[in-house]
């Protein structure tokens, strides 16, 4: 059982109460334990993950935040070769249940003879008055919340808070190590807790805002309350003559549109929100896109108006129209596609022979490019087609973040043979796969047949995992 009544399920469900019975559960804070009367109940103060599966192939971290977490154990780490083991052992997902509470995470890992270790990273906690700093930068950017809660770490709130004096990721020597074998640096055991910490990171990264000191419910309480009180100042608080308790309200100032001015400001209509009758229900969409009206008339068309033609355009409207009204799509992610993108697009329905010939020729290219273009469009729409047919040379920082990204996606003994076949395209020697870099830095995998190469799948953030899947 322990420091905070739970039992610990490691591998195989044996509980290890002994390391958690001692005190060493408990996370450390700024000069010592940080006992705040604010942190969330026990459900919030610790989380166990189950562990995790056998990986191969992959690395361990896509996420910006997970690669710095992965930084900070690599540059502090004394011997490689531990973390070559550290990194096979979290492959052969021989890690167990992984604890995270502020301060510690904790897991128990088996050797190969299935002698179990309990292994330990400390990390350190932020003091109460850095938590209340951090929650004021991350109010003043409704972004940094939604981004949050989108289970994203928003760079620039780093960077504010860094500028600002506290460090939420680690940096080197900030992730201590202690491990039952005794090693006195980081051994297989820490350093493959850290690698499937990486993993848990990239999923949820309140994962590391809990190793710091807070809870995801505790901290959402905080921000919400924060809000609601920049909010209240905003509308006048006290110096309007209205208290935070409600008192003073009938000296509350008077309208915009009392005061002769145009509408009402936002602090006033939030106020009145649960006081003004609710919005009419939106109607309810057609089941299908309407049909397209009929152009057969009396009337011969124009020399430059092809009737057939212009059905099938009405149509394709009709139905784009539709997914808008039916919420299937948004007209905010609606791309802004040329005439030779949006003919691919309208190839990839599949209409009729003499229509995708007339997409061809209007588009400038053949059966042949246009089918491959819609297999391309297939995995991933104008980005995939902008990789198949573009072409663009990164600059040399980009060039050498990707090649920083392809030595660290293998283990030296697992590390295919790429050549650089051309500007972002990286190709397998003596096989039959290919990477290719988008301007968005994705990999998108690519596979020879019959002499050309053809789009293999979707794009992926990790290099190992898209060549895996062009020579699937």
């Amino acid at each position: 059982m322990n420091a905070y009544g739970d039992t610990y399920e490691g591998p195989g469900g044996e509980a290890d109460e002994d390391a958690y019975e001692n005190g060493e559960g408990r996370g450390r804070g700024i000069g010592g334990r940080n006992d705040r009367g604010d942190r969330a109940d026990k459900a919030d103060s610790e989380r166990i993950f189950a562990a995790l599966p056998p990986v191969h192939g992959a690395g361990f971290a896509r996420t910006w935040w997970g690669r710095a977490w992965l930084r900070a154990l690599e540059d502090t780490a004394l011997d490689g070769q531990q973390l070559k083991a550290g990194r096979r052992y979290a492959r052969a997902g021989v890690v167990g249940a992984v604890s995270v509470r502020p301060g510690r995470i904790t897991a128990v890992v088996r050797d190969r003879d299935g002698t179990a270790h309990r292994g330990d990273v400390l990390v350190q906690e932020l003091s109460g008055e850095a938590w209340d700093r951090l929650v004021d930068l991350a109010v003043d950017s409704a972004g940094h919340i939604a981004a949050l809660l989108d289970r994203e770490l928003p760079p620039h709130l780093v960077e504010d808070a860094a500028a600002a004096g506290l460090e939420l990721l680690p940096g080197i020597g900030d992730l201590e190590p202690q491990c039952t074998c005794e090693a006195w640096d980081h051994c297989p055991h820490t350093a493959a807790l850290c690698y499937q910490v990486a993993r848990l990171l990239d999923e949820d990264p309140f994962v590391l805002l809990l190793l710091r000191g807070r809870g995801e419910r505790a901290l959402i309480a905080a921000l919400q309350e924060r809000s609601t009180a920049r909010a209240a100042e905003a509308a006048g608080g006290e110096t309007a003559g209205v208290r935070p308790d409600g008192a003073g309200a009938a000296e509350a100032p008077e309208s915009g549109a009392a005061r002769g001015t145009a509408g009402v400001s936002a602090a006033e209509a939030f106020a009145a929100r649960d006081i003004l009758p609710p919005l009419p229900a939106p109607p309810v969409p057609a089941a299908a896109p309407g049909e397209p009206p009929s152009l057969d008339t009396e009337s011969d068309p124009g020399p430059d108006v092809d009737p057939a033609a212009l059905e099938f355009l009405v149509t394709d409207a009709a139905a784009r129209a539709h997914r808008l009204l039916s919420g299937a799509s948004s007209a905010f992610t609606e791309p802004e596609l040329t005439v030779g993108q949006d003919a691919v697009r309208l190839a990839a329905g599949a209409p009729a022979t003499w229509i995708t010939a007339r997409l061809a020729d209007g588009s400038g290219r053949t059966r042949e490019e246009l089918e491959l273009a819609v297999h391309a469009w297939g995995f991933g729409g104008a980005a995939a087609l902008a990789v198949l047919e573009g072409r663009w040379a990164p600059d040399t920082e980009a060039l050498r973040r990707a090649e920083v990204r392809l030595a660290a996606a293998w283990d030296a003994d697992d590390r295919p043979v790429l050549r650089g076949s051309d500007p972002a395209r990286w190709t397998v020697v003596g096989g039959d796969g290919q990477l290719r870099l988008g301007e968005d830095g994705r990999w998108w995998p690519y596979r020879e047949e019959d002499g050309r190469w053809i789009p293999a799948g979707p794009a992926a953030h990790d290099p190992a995992a898209a060549l895996a899947t062009a020579l699937r």
